[in-house]
């Protein structure tokens, strides 16, 4: 099946080439992780029945985990790769009906989810969602500061006040702008999953560093460089059922164009996006040396700024091998609220 856009916009020009260089690097042991994640989804219920019969069981997030973290230990990225499936449950959710269209649906999910994460445990016979959230939570908070723990769940939050919002928009045949989408987009695309470069790694950053413009530059370049080329893979699957929240669907209403011819558009301000992270990465030192950081806190903040920068490579590669956007024959909405209590 031709496709509208597609992800190889982002590596035909010799601009995409050289933002996104060579293909990432594998962690050494990623054959391990195949196995461990699919047997926790399937064990926890988040992927049921075959697993190549639906768009999470096809995601193979374990790879795109072992492409971010090459080097790290291998229970880290694991635990990075079941995050990963957690927040493509979610989202499978969120686009499928009663939550694709009701912004009330969706604050009522997520005050389930957050009660849960705040007390520290589900409730009996909670969604898969909730008890696989509190696992979670309670396996990567455990090492990190309090201030690291509020920044996260400001993130969810965050999230989901704009999954809200595309909820409203679609509900109201409302199109964002291109102005209005870049930080809707940047929120709606698991800004907690960023946080989680720290414990992955074993390091924590200081609060006064994120709060830096230069250092919010690096971090929403990177962000909006990885969800446009989501925007990319997804974009076919999206219009099929309707929904505008994809970059080269915003890009054609706003300039009249089909989103065909809005996708190079698209791959063209990922390498500018791409750039703008490397550029802002560039501008750090000086700023790290106004700080006065430690020697400690500055060799953290080199380590996760290389994640940030290898970041969109990893992605795009995942793309190409995952079979989360494929298209074909329609897939059923997720079933995931079939193993929830009754309320």
């Amino acid at each position: 099946m031709n496709r509208v856009v597609d992800i190889s916009l982002l590596l035909s020009t010799a601009d995409g080439a050289a933002a996104l260089a060579a293909p990432a690097a594998m962690h050494p042991e990623s054959w391990r992780l195949c196995a461990q994640v699919e047997t926790w989804a399937r064990g926890r219920g988040l992927v049921l029945g075959d697993p190549d019969t639906s768009p999470l069981g096809r995601a193979r997030c374990e790879r795109l985990a072992a492409r971010v973290f090459p080097a790290a230990d291998l229970a880290a990225v694991d635990l990075f790769a079941r995050w990963l499936t957690w927040t493509l449950a979610l989202d499978d959710m969120l686009d499928h009906e009663p939550l694709a269209d009701s912004g009330s649906a969706v604050h009522s999910l997520y005050d389930d989810l957050l009660r849960a994460t705040r007390r520290g445990h589900a409730r009996p016979g909670a969604r898969p969602l909730e008890a696989t959230l509190v696992e979670l939570w309670h396996a990567t908070s455990k090492g990190m500061s309090r201030d690291w723990r509020r920044r996260f769940m400001l993130h969810l939050e965050a999230h989901r006040d704009a999954c809200a919002q595309e909820a409203v928009n679609r509900r109201i045949g409302h199109v964002p702008t291109p102005r209005e989408f870049a930080p809707l987009r940047r929120r709606a695309c698991g800004p907690f999953l960023y946080d989680l470069i720290e414990p992955v790694l074993g390091v924590e950053l200081p609060a006064r560093l994120l709060r830096t413009p230069r250092w919010k530059a690096l971090a929403h370049a990177v962000a909006d460089a990885v969800a446009w080329s989501n925007d990319l893979a997804s974009h076919d699957l999206e219009a099929a059922r309707g929904d505008v929240h994809d970059l080269p669907a915003v890009l054609a209403e706003a300039e009249g164009t089909a989103p065909a011819q809005a996708g190079p558009a698209v791959a063209e301000r990922v390498a500018e996006r791409i750039e703008d992270a490397r550029e802002a990465a560039r501008r750090l030192p000086d700023m790290l040396d106004r700080l006065e950081l430690t020697v400690a806190q500055r060799a953290a903040a080199a380590q996760v700024v290389r994640v940030l920068l290898d970041t969109p490579r990893a992605h795009v590669d995942w793309l190409a091998e995952s079979g989360r956007y494929e298209a074909g024959a329609a897939v059923p909405a997720p079933r995931l609220d079939a193993l929830a209590s009754l309320r």
